[in-house]
């Protein structure tokens, strides 16, 4: 059944590997391994946080491989923000915040161009607050420091 599914998928806007060199470029990465490393830690982390048919659209939007990372998640349901989110990837992979917020941004921004702006807009409003920021938004709710 899998490989019928697979068959029928529409193809992303871009491959696999053009993905990659686009998560390359954004976060200036020094070679494929550590835009993989990055691209895997971020996807991975999102598919925990999605549920619904906004994680299914997406996946649809991702190529196989992105899409099979965010998809082999357990969606957890606690609502963390996306300074949370970032604090999760940081603890779970053992790397700096600063840099989980910097994998962040690179992957994300990638991922919201594969979104495109209305799945990006319902992908939003399905998250808690911060999340804007990270896929390179502007986020209208964000607090400002006096």
């Amino acid at each position: 059944m899998f490989d019928q599914l697979a068959t029928h998928r529409p193809a992303p806007d871009m491959t696999y590997e053009q993905m990659m060199h686009a998560v390359q470029y954004e976060g200036a990465y020094p070679d494929a391994g550590r835009t993989a490393e990055a691209v895997h830690r971020v996807l991975a982390a999102l598919g925990r946080r999605l549920t619904g048919q906004e994680r299914v659209d997406l996946a649809g939007r991702l190529p196989t491989e992105a899409a099979l990372t965010l998809t082999a998640q357990v969606p957890e349901f606690d609502r963390l923000t996306g300074w949370g989110f970032v604090k999760d990837i940081a603890t779970r992979s053992g790397v700096s915040p600063a840099t989980a917020r910097w994998d962040t941004g690179a992957v994300l921004a990638v991922v919201a161009r594969l979104a495109g702006p209305d799945l990006l807009a319902r992908i939003l409003r399905s998250l808690p607050g911060g999340y804007a920021l990270l896929f390179g938004q502007f986020d209208p709710t964000a607090s400002r420091a006096s």
